[in-house]
């Protein structure tokens, strides 16, 4: 069993440990850093972690075999870095970086160490995404034309003025750096490369905080386009579509963090609903890091694809600012 220290124990770093913790035999957390360890006192308790304040003590841990990261954006890839330095394997939260150049430093970095790098993408592990590929791959949708998305929500309503979460520096791009990250890395699952894109990103509700309404036009390498909004002074949802030339398929709901159904439709026929049966996608993802460590398979989201996509998120940044549409490297 691999033994993991969680790196931030706000909202979404006690998710993954209770998502985690007793449900499997592949990780378990035995470490907790929380910057103010008073606060995570009750929960560290709970799941039988035991809490330190800095980061570079479970570095410098021969108990502990992995770091996982739920810390700020502009920390992960230094995060990762020193994680690889000092002989640990690492699992990120996404976004996995904000700048190509610090992403191909952490990428390297852990290449350098041969330590698994895996960034939080957990939407690879849901079955109906997975059957997606496989429908574009064996021709059952024809030629991929169109990919369109939403993920929206009330996220800038969560967080006061003062949260990292609201700092610009976190989030410049709005709702696609915390939420629409996902949207485009199922794309590029899907797709393959995107070669360039046009966006648009305002702050109009708020007179602080980041930008709520963000939308972007993509062309892949092969040819193919895609849309993507993300809303976040809005109710919760999200959707999918992926369009080809025999057929479409899509995905969508309130919450994303449960199995999905996936809806089928083609040319000349009626749609078709397929169920799943429930799981959780953050222990997936988890034990999947585990069983890329052990050399069991190798992690859903390999390295190249992550710094990708953190190249495609800094040509968003930069359209939305010029205007204009921008490469991706």
């Amino acid at each position: 069993m691999i033994r993991a220290a969680i790196v931030g124990m706000g909202r979404w770093g006690q998710n993954l440990v209770e998502c985690t913790q007793g449900k499997t035999d592949k990780i378990r957390f035995t470490v907790g850093v929380a910057r103010t360890p008073e606060k995570a006192k009750a929960f560290a308790a709970a799941h039988g972690l035991r809490l330190v304040s800095a980061y570079e003590a479970v570095l410098a841990d021969p108990d502990v075999d992995a770091v996982v990261l739920a810390t700020p954006h502009t920390q992960h890839a230094e995060q990762v870095t020193a994680a690889a330095r000092a002989g640990k394997h690492v699992f990120t939260d996404k976004p996995f970086a904000l700048t190509r150049a610090s992403a191909e430093a952490a990428v390297r970095a852990c290449a350098d160490a041969k330590h698994v790098l895996a960034v939080g993408f957990n939407w690879r592990y849901q079955p109906a995404l997975r059957e997606i590929r496989r429908m574009v791959h064996d021709g059952r949708l024809g030629r991929l034309l169109h990919i369109e998305g939403n993920f929206n929500g009330p996220s800038v309503y969560r967080f006061p003025r003062e949260h990292w979460r609201q700092q610009a520096e976190e989030g410049p791009a709005g709702g696609m750096t915390g939420r629409g990250v996902h949207v485009v890395d199922a794309m590029l699952y899907l797709a393959g490369p995107v070669a360039s894109v046009v966006a648009q990103s305002e702050r109009l509700t708020l007179d602080y905080g980041l930008d709520d309404t963000t939308s972007m036009l993509f062309k892949f390498a092969s040819g193919s386009t895609g849309y993507l909004g993300t809303v976040i002074a809005t109710a919760e949802g999200w959707r999918m579509q992926v369009l080809g030339s025999k057929g479409w398929a899509k995905v969508g709901s309130i919450p994303h963090l449960h199995t999905w159904s996936l809806t089928t439709c083609m040319v000349n026929a009626q749609p078709t609903v397929i169920d799943y049966p429930q799981t959780s996608t953050e222990r997936l993802e988890l034990e999947g890091f585990a069983d890329a460590i052990e050399g069991r398979a190798p992690y859903a989201c390999p390295p190249e694809d992550a710094l990708h996509g953190v190249a495609v998120l800094e040509a968003i940044v930069k359209s939305a600012r010029t205007g204009q549409r921008e490469r991706v490297p």
